[in-house]
């Protein structure tokens, strides 16, 4: 069965632009909250969001699945899933940050070996107006227009954006790369929504951006941008399902950050052996 993916981005484009007129009409409007833990907030408007991005994409793709961080939807044997991220930044959103945007990746099931391939994926930041889009094999746009990754190749000129989970395990493998970092690059961002960390490495505004624990729905759509913005997407996946660890640039720094990050867990694990 064929797909029309001009099509299908457009019908992604619809419904990421109906979620984010929903978080603007909500932007400081009091927040219900659903859930929340010491260091994450699911609101009720991630819920709406996710029901309204559905009703668009089933409206034009009544065989396909959604999954995303709101729960899955449609036949579990589709060849396509839409992977849907509806408030990305939700903390940021939810404290009056204007940082947080709406991500749609469209994959593809392929059965040897058997994966899902992303085939175009779309983030919209409402608040600044701006939408990445991108089909595979095609080029990477912003508001329609061609972009690229950054072509700078020195640590020391490079603005890395980075995250990592809460956990205790999580904080202890990866705050020694963040001071590691600190002293090597130009700066270092931890903005809070991870789709548009990787739009802005598409776009030349990051150098890269590396992240430990990310889910599949934060990455799927700004991962593919990367890629067709001439970057590199390096991604594996965790013993945890859905989450993964990965690395975005320009291609031509992951070496350095690797060394780098690898130097300071090992510096790390030495200090801890010679702690009394």
């Amino acid at each position: 069965m064929n797909l029309n993916r001009p099509a299908a981005l457009a019908c992604a484009i619809r419904a990421a632009r109906a979620a984010g007129a929903l978080m603007l009409r909500n932007r400081r409007a009091d927040k219900i909250i659903n859930e929340q833990s010491r260091h994450d907030i699911k609101l009720e408007l991630d819920v709406r969001c996710q029901k309204l991005i559905q009703k668009t994409l089933f409206a034009a793709f009544p065989n396909s699945l959604v999954f995303g961080e709101e729960g899955a939807a449609g036949p579990d044997g589709a060849p396509w899933r839409w992977v849907v991220d509806p408030i990305d930044g939700t903390v940021n959103f939810s404290y009056g940050v204007p940082h947080a945007c709406v991500s749609i990746a469209l994959q593809q099931r392929v059965p040897s070996p058997a994966q899902w391939v992303t085939l175009l994926g779309v983030v919209l930041d409402p608040f600044c107006d701006e939408l990445w889009s991108a089909i595979r094999g095609g080029p990477a746009r912003l508001n329609g227009r061609p972009i690229h990754v950054s072509r700078r190749r020195a640590l020391a000129d490079s603005m890395v954006s980075i995250g990592f989970a809460k956990n205790d395990a999580s904080l202890l493998e990866n705050l020694p790369v963040f001071i590691a970092l600190v002293r090597r690059v130009r700066k270092i961002r931890m903005m809070g929504a991870a789709a548009l960390g990787l739009a802005y490495v598409a776009s030349g505004r990051f150098d890269a951006y590396i992240e430990s624990g990310i889910s599949l729905w934060d990455i799927a759509a700004g991962g593919l941008i990367v890629q067709c913005a001439g970057g590199e997407f390096w991604h594996r996946p965790l013993d945890i399902p859905n989450q993964y660890r990965m690395v975005a640039s320009n291609g031509l720094l992951r070496g350095k950050l690797e060394r780098v990050a690898r130097a300071a867990k090992i510096n790390n694990q030495g200090s801890q052996l010679a702690s009394p």
